[in-house]
């Protein structure tokens, strides 16, 4: 028993130095996703006080709050991001204390950015409740919308691939992803007054960009016409382009960088669009014919 025991062992270990771009030993780890769960926790209640909270958030210590969740943020967040940040391709080699330097201004940056955050986070809750009379209030939206959440988490990833952030963001985006089955990139470039409705299998990819007042349903996907070249796409526009008072109904699939949609446009559901469209436009597929027949078994 003892040596089909070592057996395995020894052909796992052997596993790893035949697959080394999965294994991550004998250096510090690169990411503690855990931490970043929490710290994403502590920011959202920084962008929502007193919606997360178990206890009473009284006014007149709200400027205490505020800076030990601050203090907590900028500890954590910073140590992540000199991980991610030493460990990033082609600073293998740098200094540790450069590393933390560069994480400390990083995220004194972000933290600077949080107003910004908060004025579009209620310009999309505010979106969502006036778009959806089946909210009956803005608390409602924030507490229990699952676009708002993955919408929340996107603005504070997306300030941080600003910030030139790697690996973090998608860590953050994916998390809402598996919480919401919203999966929006951080890379993507969203304005204001951004609805989600519903919300399940919505997919929006990197180089995406959404104007204002836009608003997509479940199933939706912003993606590449195609990535059959890989690696080989890295940085150029893949996704499309969608401008302001945009609506787009249940699985859609709007596909392929050089794809404009204008202003003003609606696009009905269930349709697949490889190519621009024009401001004002409303377009539709043609209703498939539906048969009926009697069951003659009964």
């Amino acid at each position: 028993m003892e040596n089909n025991s070592e057996r395995i062992i020894n052909s796992i270990l052997d596993s790893y130095e035949q697959h080394e771009e999965t294994i991550h030993v004998d250096t510090e780890n690169i990411v503690n996703k855990e931490i970043l769960i929490e710290v994403m926790k502590e920011i959202r209640k920084v962008l929502f006080p007193g919606f997360f909270e178990q206890n009473r958030v009284r006014s007149e210590y709200l400027k205490y709050l505020v800076g030990e969740r601050v203090e907590y943020i900028q500890y954590h967040l910073k140590k992540q991001v000199a991980r991610v940040l030493g460990n990033a391709d082609g600073c293998e080699c740098c200094p540790k204390s450069e590393a933390s330097s560069q994480a400390e201004e990083i995220v004194h940056q972000f933290l600077l950015r949080i107003p910004v955050i908060r004025e579009y986070l209620y310009t999309d809750v505010q979106a969502a409740y006036e778009g959806d009379p089946a909210a009956y209030s803005t608390d409602e939206v924030i507490f229990s919308y699952p676009g708002i959440y993955a919408i929340t988490v996107y603005r504070v990833a997306h300030e941080l691939v600003k910030l030139g952030v790697p690996l973090i963001p998608r860590i953050m985006t994916e998390y809402a992803h598996g919480l919401t089955g919203i999966d929006i990139n951080p890379g993507a470039a969203i304005g204001k007054y951004f609805c989600i409705d519903h919300g399940t299998g919505i997919v929006i990819g990197e180089t995406t960009t959404i104007g204002e007042h836009v608003k997509i349903y479940q199933g939706v996907t912003l993606g590449a016409l195609s990535t059959k070249r890989g690696q080989l796409l890295k940085g150029e526009k893949r996704h499309p382009t969608i401008g302001n008072h945009v609506t787009i109904y249940s699985n859609t699939s709007v596909l392929g960088g050089d794809t404009v949609i204008g202003d003003g446009v609606t696009i009905g559901g269930n349709a697949f669009i490889v190519n621009s469209i024009s401001a004002g436009m409303k377009v539709n597929i043609k209703n498939p014919e539906l048969q009926y027949s009697r069951d003659n078994r009964s």
